[in-house]
């Protein structure tokens, strides 16, 4: 009876240790409501080395992070699989903008910006119009609220 205890004790103690465990979890990646397709099936490292939108292809299709990745080439899935978090969509892919005003909201992937080497999506053009007006402090405020929002 008392070895039991202890063992229940031990479980317990190390289910009370590693639950609390934030740092491990991975922010949500926007998908849509019925997919598992991030950006809607474009190319995420397209938008660096092309600086536009290219549809990627299931052919070059990747897992990372709860969503499926699809790319236009080998050779940018491979960049991807590199460093996905270089190119990786800030926000999980969610519009930029509603991120800073404490919100999720979802995007077309058409509607971009590239700042310092990092990718921002937003909802549509007149709300990815009125981001690049003051993005800076937009992009600020987004760092500050996104912690809030996948708590």
């Amino acid at each position: 009876m008392l070895n039991t205890l202890r063992k229940s004790v031990r479980w317990l103690l190390l289910i009370t240790v590693l639950s609390p465990l934030p740092a491990l979890a991975v922010d949500p990646v926007y998908t849509g409501w019925f997919s598992s397709v991030a950006i809607k099936g474009y190319d995420p490292v397209a938008y660096f080395t092309e600086n536009r939108p290219v549809k990627g292809s299931d052919k070059f299709s990747y897992s990372w992070n709860g969503a499926d990745w699809h790319f236009s080439s080998e050779d940018n899935l491979e960049k991807f699989k590199s460093d996905p978090e270089k190119y990786a969509p800030q926000y999980g892919g969610y519009c930029a903008y509603a991120v800073s005003q404490g919100e999720t909201a979802p995007i077309e992937p058409d509607q971009f910006t590239l700042v310092n080497g990092k990718l921002y999506l937003n909802y549509n053009k007149s709300i990815n119009e009125k981001w690049l007006k003051d993005k800076g402090s937009y992009i600020e405020q987004a760092d500050k609220e996104w912690p809030k929002l996948v708590e």
